[in-house]
């Protein structure tokens, strides 16, 4: 986590606990910072067995530190907003191979892909998958046969008939 990611929960935690000092319950509390009652509760638990405001402050993450810097990261991501084909590749699909390649020419740091995951996690990103579509496809064809075509052959209702309150059951 970065560190200016745990200030930042640390400040929410603090701004709780002042808010249940205040008078407020944890519901109102959890439901005015946005996150769960539940971590209102182990906050207040929290500070009231261990010390306080104290048991609520940020500590080191444990683990091996980040091998691409803060500046670094931003710089990847700007990267990655770019597209993959803007980074030399042949189509504009990221996949967690061409991310550990890009950070290896830019920053001189070797990633393994499978790693590489867990980086673009802490970023904010989330897999995706692309539609997949024909490259023959027509889009003008598509959009005159669903203007043109589509209506008059939907099916509709049969006239006077009731709509269907099953989904199960049409004549229900």
């Amino acid at each position: 986590m970065a560190v200016g990611r745990a200030k930042e929960l640390e400040r929410r935690r603090l701004r709780g606990l002042a808010m249940l000092k205040d008078g407020l319950q944890p519901c109102e509390v959890a439901r005015q910072l946005g996150v769960e009652r539940r971590s209102v509760r182990r906050w207040k638990a929290a500070a009231r067995g261990r010390g306080g405001r104290e048991a609520l402050r940020a500590r080191p993450v444990p683990g091996r530190p980040s091998r691409l810097s803060d500046a670094q990261r931003h710089r990847l991501e700007a990267v990655l907003l770019k597209g993959a084909l803007a980074a030399g590749f042949g189509t504009d699909l990221w996949t967690c191979a061409r991310v550990a390649e890009v950070i290896e020419r830019r920053f001189g740091v070797h990633y393994h892909p499978d790693h590489v995951g867990r980086l673009l996690h802490a970023l904010g990103w989330s897999p995706q998958k692309p539609e997949r579509r024909a490259v023959e496809r027509d889009e003008e064809a598509i959009a005159g046969w669903v203007r043109r075509d589509w209506p008059r052959i939907k099916k509709k209702p049969a006239a006077g008939a009731r709509p269907s309150s099953s989904s199960t059951r049409p004549a229900s």
